[in-house]
C-alpha cells in the first residue's frame, strides 16, 4: 500500500497542467507563397484601433469576465502582406485560416468571413489590455472576435501560428 501511495505522489506532477510560456511571435504558413513570422515588434507597423471593453462569455453565453481598454490591430491588416497560393481570385473563397494557440487550441475563420463581411472589421490581435501592453501580459499574443455572440469560443491566448488552408 505504501509503495502505491509513494508512486501516486511521485507521479502527480506528470498530471499537473502545463504552464505555457507566452508567445512573442506567430507563423503564417500553408497556402501562401512565402511563410512569414510576425513578431510583437512587427505588429507595431499596423494601425492600432480602440476596441473598448469586451465581455467574455462561455459556450452557453454565460458571463465569465470583462477586459477593459482594449487596443488591437485587425487580423486582416496583418494578413494584408500575405500572397495566397491560389490560381485565381475565385479560389480565395475556398481559403480558411486555422489560428492555433501554444496549447493547441484552434480557432477558424474563412477568407470570406474576414474579407467579405463586417466580422473582418472586428477580428483583432490585441496589442494592449487594461492599460498594459501585450508584450507584458502573461498570455502575450491574444485574438478576439468582437462581434461573436459567445465570445469565449474565439478569444485566444498565446497565438503561435496561422495556417492557411484550402477547402477540398
Amino acid at each position: 500500500m505504501y509503495k502505491f501511495m509513494l508512486l501516486l505522489l511521485l507521479s502527480a506532477p506528470a498530471f499537473a497542467q502545463e504552464v505555457l510560456k507566452p508567445t512573442n511571435s506567430f507563423l503564417i504558413s500553408g497556402k501562401v507563397n512565402k511563410a512569414v513570422t510576425i513578431t510583437m515588434d512587427s505588429l507595431k507597423q499596423y494601425p492600432v484601433k480602440e476596441m473598448g471593453s469586451f465581455k467574455i462569455t462561455n459556450h452557453l453565453g454565460e458571463f465569465k469576465h470583462q477586459d477593459e481598454h482594449l487596443k488591437g490591430v485587425l487580423l486582416k491588416d496583418v494578413l494584408s502582406h500575405t500572397i495566397f497560393a491560389v490560381g485565381s481570385p475565385k479560389l480565395l473563397s475556398e481559403l480558411y485560416f486555422v489560428c492555433t494557440a501554444a496549447d493547441g487550441y484552434k480557432v477558424v475563420y474563412s477568407w470570406n468571413e474576414l474579407y467579405n463581411t463586417a466580422v473582418g472589421d472586428q477580428v483583432f490581435i490585441i496589442t494592449e489590455k487594461n492599460g498594459t501592453k501585450a508584450v507584458q501580459l502573461p498570455e502575450n499574443i491574444q485574438m478576439a472576435s468582437m462581434t461573436d455572440f459567445k465570445t469565449g469560443r474565439r478569444y485566444m491566448h498565446n497565438l503561435s501560428r496561422i495556417t492557411v488552408l484550402q477547402a477540398q
